[in-house]
């Protein structure tokens, strides 16, 4: 599904991603962990397309397509979904009407007809149940008034939405309550399949305790410094990152 290979990317003169190699296929679940400044929410905007960050060398594949080609809503039409950390309010915009608009284009681009407005409402109850939307919330403006709470599960009601073939999760429990982020991990895992896959960015391991990762990966100073499974994450909630960035920056001279 996903493929990168060397990825190199910064902005300006900084370099902030240093060789990044991950594969992700699909039914996959991939955790990225890693210290604050590490370079987790750089890589997921680059594989989304933000024009924030220059890529100075390596290949991003999608499906065999070359990702870094495509623009932001090229990417978004092919299935790469990025649930924001700090999703943005959109004044005068009613979540209905940005859901609808959302699922429109992307049905025009893959050559589908129009979603019907029966069959759109249908699905947004069937969504809005999964994740205990109250009624009312699609007449809310978009993200307008919202607790971080509300914003998060908003981002994953998209996502449920527009079912994306990739979903990348940037501290998606940022900020939010026990309760809130058992909602939000309950509404990922089922929307999980075979067909599609996750990247989970977070500092913790409490989210990961809900959605279980197949595979985790350290982010420090923009290189994958160690892998492993949902147990490396354990060990890094009851060590911390101090004793594996040691050892990195010994192996790479930082």
């Amino acid at each position: 599904m996903l493929k990168i290979e060397n990825l190199n990317a910064g902005v300006e003169e900084t370099k902030i991603l240093n060789g990044i190699n991950l594969t992700v296929k699909p039914g996959e679940v991939h955790a990225i962990m890693g210290p604050n400044g590490s370079g987790k929410s750089t890589l997921s905007s680059v594989i989304a397309g933000s024009d924030d960050y220059e890529v100075t060398s390596g290949s991003v594949s999608f499906y065999g397509d070359d990702l870094l080609s495509l623009d932001p809503d090229e990417r978004a039409h092919k299935g790469v979904f990025l649930s924001f950390q700090y999703p943005v309010e959109i004044p005068g915009i009613s979540v209905s009407n940005f859901i609808k608009a959302a699922i429109t284009e992307k049905r025009k681009k893959i050559g589908l007809k129009p979603i019907s407005a029966k069959e759109l409402l249908s699905k947004m109850r069937e969504k809005m149940a999964l994740l205990n939307i109250k009624p009312g919330y699609l007449s809310r403006n978009m993200n307008e008034g919202f607790s971080g709470g509300e914003k998060k599960r908003n981002e994953i009601f998209q996502m449920a939405m527009l079912e994306p073939k990739l979903s990348i999760l940037d501290e998606t429990d940022s900020g939010l309550d026990i309760d809130a982020l058992k909602t939000v991990a309950a509404g990922v895992n089922k929307l999980k399949n075979e067909e599609n896959a996750t990247i989970i960015i977070t500092h913790y391991q409490r989210l990961l305790d809900y959605i279980i990762p197949d595979f985790v990966h350290v982010l420090h100073n923009g290189r994958i410094i160690k892998s492993g499974g949902k147990e490396l994450a354990k060990e890094l909630e009851l060590n911390g990152y101090d004793w594996i960035t040691k050892e990195a920056d010994k192996k790479w001279g930082c």
